[in-house]
């Protein structure tokens, strides 16, 4: 493949990675409810952004540090938005998420260096968005969650599939696909509560 190809890639998976945020904090700020989001998806965020700039950084492989580090510093801004609405006591849950799945790669590290912490931060990356699936699925109050997020959180993920295919990354194809099904559940979602919502405005009318 023409390497412009891949380059125009990487552009796309990192303005939609870390532009994928943006709408959320938007929405958070301008909204000041939380209703939908979830705290543990914010901490693992913040973890495994941590792990793709080391393993960026560890492997050489470049185009994967700008988007990493410009999501970890969004998450970080998320995670004080949602402290302002929801009290200090709830980055309590912040934390659950950044011990629970950021420290899973460490093993795989000291084990089989960084090829083997890649394939696990990837698999880690593929369950990053399932706090959030799993919360749009268990409730109904969906206001605060931000569908063009997640719009460009499924757009990224596919690159990183289609990036990972071609260089042989089994860490960027796990982790893509991964991020790719939990962002077509929240996406699904949010339309039924979006369909919800206009039907029981209009029986109102």
């Amino acid at each position: 493949m023409p390497a412009i190809v891949l380059t125009a890639m990487l552009v796309v998976a990192n303005v939609m990675g870390a532009g994928m945020i943006v709408p959320q904090v938007v929405r958070l700020h301008r909204l000041k409810t939380s209703d939908g989001v979830s705290a543990a998806w914010i901490g693992v965020g913040l973890a495994m952004n941590l792990w793709w700039v080391a393993y960026g950084w560890a492997t050489g492989l470049w185009g994967i540090l700008p988007v990493s580090a410009g999501a970890f510093g969004l998450y970080g801004i998320i995670a004080a938005q949602y402290a302002r609405l929801n009290g200090r006591a709830a980055l309590v849950r912040c934390g659950a998420g950044v011990a629970t799945v950021g420290l899973a790669p460490l093993p795989a590290l000291a084990v089989g260096g960084w090829p083997a912490a890649g394939v696990a931060a990837g698999l880690c990356y593929a369950i990053q968005f399932a706090p959030a699936a799993i919360a749009t699925v268990r409730s109904d109050r969906l206001h605060g969650v931000s569908p063009t997020t997640w719009a460009m959180a499924g757009t990224e993920a596919a690159v990183w599939v289609v990036y990972g295919l071609i260089q042989g990354d089994p860490a960027l194809m796990i982790g893509g696909g991964g991020g790719l099904f939990a962002s077509v559940v929240i996406l699904f979602r949010l339309s039924q509560h979006g369909l919800a919502r206009r039907a029981e405005v209009m029986l109102a009318q």
